[in-house]
Parts: C-alpha cells; sequence; structure tokens
C-alpha cells in the first residue's frame, strides 16, 4: 500500500459484504484465454466455496478457484444441455442458501448472451445478494486478435450484436443493422449461416459485403476468415468452421488480418480447370 493507505488499484463498488457467506458473484470469464480475466474475477475466484461455470471455461481458470472449492459443470451444446435454465437458477440458489459464495462462471461477459440476467433475476427473486462481474466478450476479444476494429471514424460509426440462433431468426427485424457505416456481430450464428446470409440480403445489404468469421478466438486452433456475404454459408461449410465462432459484417472486415477465403478457393478452383 502507499503512503495514506490508498489503494493503488481503485476497487469497483461493491453492494455486498465481502466477508458474508451466502452469496452469488456473476462472474465473466472472456473468450477464452485466461489471460483477460479481470484483476476483480480472479479474486473472486479466489473467494469461491461453489463454482458453477460453462462448458467451455478454460481449466486454467478454473485451477485459480481454491483446491477445496466445488466444481460443477452446466455445459451447454446445441440442442444438448446438461440442466436447462430453470434448473441451473435453483441449483445456485440451493448453495447460496446453505451458506457457500457461489461464483456462477460464465463465458465472455454475463450480460452479453449469457442469460446472466435471468440469473440475477432468479437469485434476487429468492431474496439472495448478487454481485456481476464484467467480462471481456466474445466480440471484442475475437475482433482484437484478428485486428478488427468493430468501429472505425472512416468505416463505421455504429455496431450491433445478434444472437443467430434465437427463436424465430426470420421474423427478427434486422433491418438497419448492416450496411455502409455500420458493423454487425453475430453471435451463435455457424449452424445458420446460409440463413443469415439470405436474411441480410433480403434486408438490403449488398451480397458482396465483406464478412469475416472468427472461429475459437483467443484460443489454441484460432482462425480468422473472410470472404463477401453471398459466400458466408458455403464458406463455413468448405471450411468446416466450428463453434465457438463469432461473424462480422460491415467494411471494417476488410482492415483485418483474416484470410481471404473467397480468393484462395477462387485461385483453387481455376488451378482445378487448367
Amino acid at each position: 500500500m502507499p503512503k495514506g493507505g490508498r489503494a493503488i488499484f481503485p476497487v469497483m463498488t461493491s453492494l455486498l459484504d465481502p466477508d458474508a457467506r451466502g452469496r452469488v458473484i456473476l462472474v465473466g470469464a472472456g473468450p477464452g484465454d485466461p489471460g483477460l480475466l479481470t484483476v476483480r474475477a480472479v479474486g473472486a475466484l479466489k473467494e469461491a466455496d461453489v463454482v458453477v461455470h460453462d462448458g467451455l471455461i478454460d481449466p486454467r481458470v478454473l485451477e485459480i478457484a481454491p483446491a477445496t472449492a466445488h466444481r460443477i459443470s452446466v455445459a451447454k451444446r446445441r440442442a444438448r444441455h446438461t440442466l436447462p435454465q430453470e434448473a441451473i437458477n435453483a441449483l445456485i440458489v440451493a448453495h447460496v442458501q446453505a451458506g457457500s459464495v457461489v461464483v456462477r462462471l460464465k463465458g465472455g461477459d454475463p450480460f452479453i448472451f449469457g442469460r446472466g440476467g435471468e440469473e440475477v433475476e432468479a437469485v434476487r427473486a429468492a431474496g439472495l445478494p448478487v454481485e456481476v462481474i464484467p467480462g471481456v466478450s466474445a466480440a471484442l476479444g475475437c475482433a482484437a486478435e484478428a485486428m478488427l476494429p468493430l468501429t472505425h471514424r472512416d468505416h463505421s460509426s455504429a455496431v450491433s450484436f445478434v444472437a443467430g440462433q434465437c427463436k424465430g431468426l426470420t421474423e427478427q427485424d434486422w433491418a438497419g443493422l448492416a450496411g455502409q457505416g455500420r458493423t454487425l456481430v453475430i453471435y451463435m450464428g455457424v449452424a445458420t449461416a446460409d440463413a443469415i446470409a439470405d436474411k441480410l440480403m433480403a434486408d438490403g445489404v449488398a451480397p458482396d459485403m465483406p464478412v469475416a468469421v472468427l472461429e475459437k478466438g483467443t484460443l489454441p486452433g484460432h482462425r480468422a476468415l473472410r470472404t463477401l456475404l453471398a459466400d458466408l454459408g458455403p464458406m463455413v461449410a468448405r471450411e468446416e468452421v466450428a463453434s465457438p465462432a463469432i461473424i462480422v459484417v460491415g467494411e471494417v472486415v476488410e482492415l483485418s488480418d483474416a484470410e481471404d477465403k473467397l480468393v484462395a478457393w477462387a485461385r483453387a478452383a481455376e488451378s482445378m480447370n487448367g
């Protein structure tokens, strides 16, 4: 501590008593790389009695919690959930009522397509204290790794985030979210890439709008691929892109380090025909 006893780093305001038992801390684990955890997230993990975690959390992150902490995976995969959300909520509440410090460890940021809002509601409905520690969302971490600026003074003054697997995808109104001067980031869109491209083109986005797919961002084996909107679905299939991955639509894609797979595919086709 420096003179006067003032902390070097300012402390994020918390409504919770740090010595109290029986509380929940929703922690954003970031996009994958443990080095992207916040200092506050590390501190919360070190206090945990119970860690309720998503399936894609790096084991090195889980190791930060005390060896005595009970680790519970509530991994979710497309069409395969170990527990429904209501059961996860009940699990968290039960452990808090037993007096545990429960860290709910979520990939990315708890409030960006992480269902953190639902878990906060459930904990508050039970009359229990809850706190949220933000994390680096996948869009930010993956884009930074690919040198892809989501906004740029010359190319994009607005950025929007949508989920590509939400119910009623075709009925959702994405008009105005993508196009000249705008960036659209699509989470969980690999399985519906063809439908997403069709939807955007039907809403007036040019077929030659640049688009990037950022696969396994900040994790081993990560890839950054780019093509044009009309080729999005075919490229995902050709390159056998797998989740986790995000899709970025907009002119800013051309500024990135993402590999141009449309050019590579065209050259390969020419060599085969030649």
